[in-house]
């Protein structure tokens, strides 16, 4: 999905955007009984996802929309 897109340049001067996009990730992971992490990559893509639009400034085709709360800060 960030395939050509240069998301480091637009990120570097902007730590609070890091911040989101590490939010995303944890709000979305979701870990079993053990601990272990059961959809990593789902988790991965939904915070791509927001950098993809965040240095496009649209949603990549087909893809769904963030939720409110999968954006949200603890």
């Amino acid at each position: 999905m960030l395939d050509g897109i240069n998301y480091w340049d637009e990120l570097k001067d902007s730590p609070s955007q890091m911040e989101i996009c590490f939010a995303i990730f944890a709000n979305v992971l979701e870990l079993d009984d053990q601990g272990e992490p059961v959809n990593e990559k789902f988790a991965e893509r939904r915070a791509a996802l927001w950098l993809y639009k965040y240095c496009t400034g649209v949603l990549p085709p087909g893809e769904v929309a963030l939720q409110p709360w999968e954006v949200e800060l603890y």
